[in-house]
């Protein structure tokens, strides 16, 4: 799972075809977040853009996870970017402590290391979606949701897995500061 910030321009401003700019906040009511969900194997992803990035949406959007995409499954584990919104403590403050709990038993959360979220798959989807589907302006969160449904049906037609190719022994050369010296 992974949020990015993307700014979503007004229909009438110009140039049409330019690049849709990313950018890390909500600053000016331009911008929105979209949140990535993937299942590598399965080849699965959802993707969603909301007006913002905060606790309360996140806790959402792991609900919808929960309740929606993953009903029945008794764990769902979840590799996450160390952002401040992505925790547990975020799904007590949007419900009551019982409904809470019961997604949060249901979660076992992994956090990429800090400066290591090109780790994170959902980064990686995040990357395809930005070059497949917001190579242009998108006027409005409407728009531009209608569009990450469409990019989303495509590829979960295909069926399309990431084919991770990162070992333990790249992990333990490329980020030897996280491990232990012997």
């Amino acid at each position: 799972m992974t949020g990015s910030g993307l700014r979503v321009e007004d229909l009438h401003e110009e140039p049409a075809h330019a690049a849709v700019d990313v950018v890390a906040d909500r600053a000016d009511g331009g911008t929105c977040s979209i949140f990535v969900w993937t299942e590598p194997l399965a080849g699965w992803r959802r993707v969603h853009a909301l007006t913002r990035r905060t606790r309360i949406d996140w806790a959402g959007q792991v609900k919808q996870l929960l309740t929606i995409d993953y009903p029945d499954a008794e764990t769902v584990v979840l590799v996450m970017d160390n952002l401040n919104t992505h925790g547990i403590a975020s799904l007590y403050e949007a419900f009551a402590p019982g409904e809470a709990f019961d997604l949060a038993r249901r979660l076992e959360i992994h956090h990429t290391p800090k400066h290591g979220s090109w780790l994170n798959i959902a980064e990686i989807e995040l990357s395809a979606l930005s070059r497949q589907c917001l190579d242009r302006r998108i006027g409005d969160l409407d728009t531009l949701n209608t569009e990450l449904a469409a990019w989303q049906q495509a590829v979960n037609t295909e069926q399309r897995q990431v084919r991770w190719q990162f070992t333990t022994d790249d992990a333990r050369t490329r980020l030897r500061y996280l491990y232990p010296k012997s």
